[in-house]
Order: structure tokens, then C-alpha cells, then sequence
């Protein structure tokens, strides 16, 4: 069996003395697995590196195989996903949340999703409203989306304030304030024909809204840990909307970046 597509290379293992296990997101195949001869070579180890867009090849003799990749460059962004913290731990934050999903499993809508983030992870001013936006759209595939359109308990679609944490669907102003204590709040910016950016309050929100719903229906039924780097990529996107809103332009680069 063989294919070929572009795919975006989400972590490697060793294998073996000069191989490696590459794992990978493609549009048409899912998250995919494949090892690769001699990737620990010099020639090979720049190209898989995780962040990076290459074209894949892949061969086994039955498609329940491991298999083997072939690899060429196409998009090398690694180095440039290096230089800030939110990069950093978004591109491994995001690989987690993929590996949610089943493999092989085709999701093409989030391919396209993670391509285009990539290309903007180093901005902190869109990393993290983009990677809340990931969230959500992973637990939707997982088959627990959150409906933000409408109001839950009147059915109208302006002034939506909350997320009932039951349901998952928003609520109004005038019908949540009663219940506002057993609420979560929705932030502006993810409301439907939002118009507003995302800044610090309403990016902390967001995390929790789509955090909150992690936990319950994903990593506490299969009991597994969220991973390290949501953390590590929220401190620094926190740190990152913080700073910018406050318009201190003086700050070192490293630091405006959330390093």
C-alpha cells in the first residue's frame, strides 16, 4: 500500500540507532504514524522537527502497518516556531490534543486549522484566542461541541453572556444573571459575528470554558493528565495579552513575547 500528502510533523521517536517513528497530522489520512531511515542523519533531523510542513510518501505491505515515510521539505518553520514561548508550547499543546483523536482518523478541517495557526503562533497577540479556537474545534469532533448561537433558554442570539457547564450551550444576559454563580462566563470574542479581540479577562475565560469541558467529557473519562505544555502555552499567552494591553512597547522583544 502507498500514499502521499503534505503533512505536518507533530513529534518524532528514536528508533532503533539512526531511525525514527515520525508522527504526523495530514488532511486526508489523520494523525499518521511511519518510521523513518536514517531521520536521525543530519540531512534529516531539520526537516523533522514538530511544526514543520513536509511531503510524506508512505509504504507498508498491509494498511495495519506501521509503514515507512519518505520525506521532502516543504515549509520549514520550526526554527521560527523556537523563537517565542507561546510558539513553543502551542505547537506541543496543539499535537496533544490531536492525539485525543483516534488515528488514521481523517479530520481535514483541523489540518487546514493547524496549518494556518502555525503560520501564526508566533504572534502573541492571536496565539492564544487561536489555539482557544482549536479547543473548540477538536471537541467538537470529539462529539462534544459547545453550541454558542443561541440562547439555551430563549432561543434569541444577542447579548449571550454564559455557557451552561450541563449543556454546553450559551444563555443570555437575562435569563444566566439568576444562575450567574453556576455559570460559566462566555467571552465576547467567541460569540457568534464577534467583531471584538480577545484581551486579557475574556483569553483567561476562554481557557476555563473550554478547559472546564476538557476535563469533564475527555481526560477525566479516560483518565489521563492534560497535558504540561496547555499550561506552560496559557501562562505564556496570558503573559503576552497582558503586557500588549497595557501598550508597553519598551519591554526587551523577549519579554513582549511572553518568553
Amino acid at each position: 500500500m502507498q500514499w502521499q500528502d503534505n503533512a505536518i510533523i507533530l513529534g518524532v521517536k528514536r528508533h532503533g540507532e539512526t531511525s525514527v517513528v515520525v508522527e504526523v497530522m495530514t488532511r486526508s489520512r489523520g494523525r499518521h504514524m511511519g518510521m523513518v531511515r536514517g531521520g536521525r542523519s543530519r540531512s534529516m533531523q531539520p526537516v523533522l522537527q514538530a511544526g514543520n510542513l513536509v511531503e510524506a510518501t508512505w509504504r507498508a505491505r498491509l494498511h495495519e502497518h506501521l509503514g515507512e515515510f519518505r520525506m521532502e521539505p516543504v515549509t520549514l518553520r520550526a526554527a521560527r516556531l523556537m523563537e517565542t514561548a507561546t510558539a513553543v508550547y502551542g505547537v506541543q499543546a496543539m499535537a496533544a490534543l490531536l492525539r485525543l483523536l483516534p488515528e488514521r482518523d481523517p479530520h481535514p478541517h483541523l489540518y487546514d486549522a493547524l496549518d494556518v495557526i502555525l503560520e501564526n503562533l508566533q504572534n502573541p497577540a492571536d496565539a492564544g484566542e487561536l489555539f482557544v479556537r482549536f479547543e473548540l474545534a477538536v471537541l467538537n469532533d470529539l462529539g462534544f461541541g459547545l453550541d454558542l448561537t443561541e440562547c439555551a433558554a430563549t432561543g434569541v442570539r444577542e447579548d449571550l453572556a454564559f455557557v451552561s457547564p450541563k449543556s454546553g450551550r450559551a444563555v443570555c444576559r437575562a435569563a444566566g444573571l439568576p444562575w450567574a454563580d453556576k455559570m460559566l462566563t462566555l467571552p465576547p470574542f467567541l460569540t457568534s459575528g464577534a467583531m471584538v479581540a480577545a484581551d486579557g479577562d475574556s483569553l483567561s475565560e476562554a481557557f476555563r470554558l473550554t478547559g472546564f469541558f476538557l476535563h469533564r467529557h475527555v481526560y477525566e473519562p479516560r483518565g489521563i493528565q492534560v497535558a504540561a505544555a496547555r499550561d506552560g502555552f496559557i501562562q505564556a499567552a496570558m503573559k503576552a495579552v497582558v503586557m500588549i494591553s497595557r501598550g508597553n512597547d519598551a519591554l526587551p522583544s523577549d519579554v513582549a513575547a511572553g518568553r
